[in-house]
């Protein structure tokens, strides 16, 4: 684990390596692996450790007594999961985490996370509020109706996001679907239908949208 790395992730951000090194100590942090598709939290389990991802990645998911799961949102390389529940470690987890590929994932101590000090405080409380928005983003996103509403209220925030008209979405199609709430063959034919209208052009996870220049010139620039 490289602490160039960590200082540079949103939770160690404004420490120095000696003072990620003595917090990491303190948040009795250690590291495991897990291979894709291996489930690295379980719903209905308390969770006293959060997860910071140092490689791969990592998908957020909404479980059934069935077996059913929903993707909810994904962590990727310096991201933060569970850090809710590792802070309040006698609420059972509502969703399960799962890695979306081979991952080395950081755990760290949330109720030692809160005594440790202002930077961290102050660091994991952004992130808390920041991950509010995502929620609110893909509220969002699975209140229209119709499928078609749903991917160009996505899609648009893609846009937005990255700045551009063209730009590659962290999902492939089956996990696109789960995220809208829709069924994946559903999905792929409003594609279809948007490609054939000239809405946009993608290939895999990979997406242009044609919108007028003066929708274009209200893109923030990156």
């Amino acid at each position: 684990m490289e602490l160039s790395f960590l200082t540079g992730t949103p939770l160690f951000r404004g420490l120095t390596e000696e003072e990620t090194a003595a917090a990491l100590k303190e948040l009795g942090a250690y590291t495991r692996r897990y291979e894709k598709d291996e489930q690295i939290l379980h719903p209905g389990e308390p969770a006293a450790y959060m997860g910071l991802v140092l490689s791969g990645s990592v998908h957020i998911e909404s479980c059934d007594v069935w077996g059913g799961r929903s993707l909810l949102g994904r962590a990727g390389p310096g991201e933060l999961f569970a850090e809710t529940y590792a802070c309040l470690p006698d609420q059972p987890m509502l969703v399960g985490a799962a890695a979306a590929e081979r991952s080395e994932i950081l755990f760290l101590s949330g109720r030692r996370l809160l005594n440790g000090g202002p930077v961290l405080t102050r660091n994991l409380l952004q992130i808390s509020m920041r991950k509010n928005l995502s929620l609110s983003r893909r509220i969002f996103h699975t209140a229209p109706k119709t499928i078609r509403g749903r991917l160009l209220s996505y899609l648009s925030e893609q846009a937005r996001l990255n700045g551009s008209d063209q730009f590659t979405i962290p999902f492939d199609r089956r996990q696109l679907a789960d995220y809208l709430g829709v069924d994946r063959s559903a999905l792929s034919a409003a594609l279809s239908h948007l490609r054939a209208e000239g809405v946009l052009s993608c290939e895999r996870s990979r997406f242009t949208l044609h919108v007028p220049q003066e929708e274009l010139d209200g893109f923030p620039e990156r």
